[in-house]
């Protein structure tokens, strides 16, 4: 009943909210300049600003400057599955560059929290996105969407891609990247990346637990699902499907610290009132990424909390992929890049990096790993120190992966008479 709830909840706030958009953008007028007038407009524009949203941000990303010229960017759809799209963001005109899957959190905001990952890429890459949908809008009738489902998508999208692609994870889908890239060097699959970076996941939550992970073994399963699984309401098209609402976790995230948020809020009202409009609009898109929530189907949730976080199966050896038991060693070909942050407080130290120590057969050279020091979780894949310090680390892993693999490319291809 809770997400039935919050559904009448916003419908309720949806006119008044519409109502103050449009009285806030009357009052931009110019006789709505003087300090009175501001200050109204700022009321107004903060409670319209105060909501949550379920659609997908826009990236943004127009376009992206390298060492030779400023590229405009465009986002093609190359694959549609019912629970995600693999997204391109082509570089108009741009030569040939080693292609890249980035694999974004399925979580409760969208995969648009990897927007500053993905520019960054495309300085000297060709880079794909994982684009989860919200399960909300997805039917019943596409069935379910658990762990193994995941690795399933994992393992199509990097066939879409191609032979001699890469695959870089961040937090959440580290463990779904390399048990697919395992699994596809067991079958001898022609389409295993030819390198895999892991940043921040928790490949193996024993080590050095963080509160995420007290957490997630504090509870027994049947309480989490009794506490936060619920049914899609009417009328969204996935009705009656069993999700974890992203407002739940966003309500939890924002709980610990709210008087931070309120602060912002209360900030971006004395800017807009002072008439410091672009300071505000750094607040307000900020806000606008961070309110905008993505529902998980329950199946991946509570298997991800079961798997992941409370047995740890991938670090025990007991991680099943359709049946088959999920097998690092035998990864051989792949290069293998781990990075951590010194403050992560989500996914600690010494969570990734337990990567290396289930892909034996991978040759030490092939094998680094990168501890950024004064970072936390999501200063790994944003902000000055990814773009400065950690970022130069993949970049030239994936170079000399390529490097690497060209000769071997070259040896296979067949002669032409």
């Amino acid at each position: 009943m809770l997400y039935h709830a919050y559904q009448a909840h916003c419908d309720a706030l949806s006119p008044l909210r519409l109502l103050a958009q449009q009285q806030g953008a009357a009052l931009r007028l110019p006789h709505g300049e003087g300090a009175p007038f501001r200050k109204l407009r700022a009321a107004l524009e903060v409670f319209s600003q105060l909501r949550l949203t379920h659609a997908r941000p826009a990236y943004g990303i127009d376009s992206v400057a390298t060492d030779a010229r400023v590229w405009p960017v465009v986002e093609e759809a190359v694959l549609r599955l019912p629970f995600a799209t693999l997204l391109r963001f082509r570089k108009v005109g741009a030569p040939p560059a080693p292609r890249v899957l980035l694999a974004a959190p399925l979580s409760g905001h969208f995969a648009t929290l990897l927007r500053e990952t993905a520019r960054t890429l495309l300085e000297d890459h060709d880079v794909y996105i994982t684009d989860w949908h919200n399960a909300r809008d997805v039917s019943l009738r596409e069935g379910a969407f658990g762990l193994d489902d995941y690795i399933d998508y994992m393992v199509r999208f990097l066939a879409a891609l191609g032979q001699r692609a890469h695959l870089v994870a961040v937090c959440q889908p580290c463990v779904a990247a390399l048990a697919a890239t395992a699994a596809m060097a067991k079958s001898g699959h022609p389409c295993e990346p030819l390198s895999l970076t892991l940043m921040a996941g928790p490949v193996d939550c024993r080590v050095n637990p963080t509160e995420v992970n007290r957490l997630a073994t504090a509870h027994s399963m049947s309480w989490f699902e009794s506490r936060l699984v619920f049914h899609v309401p009417a009328p969204h098209r996935g009705f009656m499907r069993r999700v974890y609402p992203g407002f739940v976790q966003l309500t939890a995230f924002m709980s610990m610290n709210l008087e931070r948020h309120l602060e912002q809020f209360r900030r971006m009202y004395d800017l807009l009132a002072a008439g410091e409009d672009e300071e505000a609009a750094a607040i307000r898109r900020f806000y606008d990424e961070y309110l905008a929530v993505n529902d998980l189907p329950a199946e991946f949730y509570l298997e991800t909390v079961r798997r992941v976080f409370q047995d740890c199966d991938l670090a025990r050896g007991e991680l099943f992929w359709r049946g088959e038991r999920v097998d690092p060693s035998a990864i051989r070909r792949t290069w293998l890049l781990t990075v951590e942050g010194e403050r992560d407080d989500i996914c600690a130290p010494g969570q990734t990096v337990a990567a290396h120590d289930l892909c034996t057969s991978i040759r030490p050279y092939m094998m680094s790993h990168h501890v950024q020091t004064g970072v936390g979780h999501y200063g790994v894949f944003s902000g000055k120190r990814w773009n400065t310090q950690i970022y130069p680390r993949v970049r030239e892993m994936i170079h000399s992966a390529e490097a690497a693999a060209a000769p071997r490319v070259r040896a296979e291809a067949p002669a032409i008479a």
